[in-house]
């Protein structure tokens, strides 16, 4: 009798990124971890600026304040923004999905397979354009507010 070995996952921390043949709800769900953990990030972040610098005094806290007024900074804010709105829609598309309404019906398992996701990527589509579209309103007032 032959012994089964189970295969070892020589991707490692690749595998989160990249696994093969991917699709496009695929690559949706790589940006939601990214912009998931980014979002983290900047919480804890902000949290540190303002509690542990603001109760060290005012001295502190302008010069804080005056180091974050920095481009770099700036520019921060509207990538945490742009993450903000991509993973919020991609999270209501994940929503929908998962109580069916962006699915289509079952159909029986005849070769060749088709699953519900691909009949609706026009769905897709469409909160990738709102996406886009709100991402591109915050940098146009990202620019403007800068002047």
């Amino acid at each position: 009798m032959e012994r089964i070995v189970p295969r070892r996952n020589y991707l490692g921390a690749r595998g989160w990124f990249w696994g093969g043949n991917f699709k496009l709800e695929r690559y949706a769900y790589i940006v939601h971890r990214i912009t998931g953990l980014g979002m983290i990030l900047f919480v804890a972040f902000h949290l540190v600026e303002t509690t542990v610098f603001r109760m060290q005094g005012k001295d502190v806290w302008d010069a804080t304040v005056a180091f974050l007024k920095q481009p770099v900074f700036e520019a921060g804010i509207y990538l945490v923004s742009a993450a903000f709105v991509i993973h919020a829609l991609n999270g209501i598309r994940l929503i929908l999905q998962e109580f069916g309404f962006a699915l289509g019906k079952p159909t029986r398992p005849i070769y060749p397979y088709k699953d519900s996701l691909r009949g609706k990527r026009l769905f897709f589509i469409i909160i990738i354009v709102i996406a886009v579209i709100l991402c591109l309103l915050f940098l146009y007032n990202f620019v403007q507010g800068r002047r």
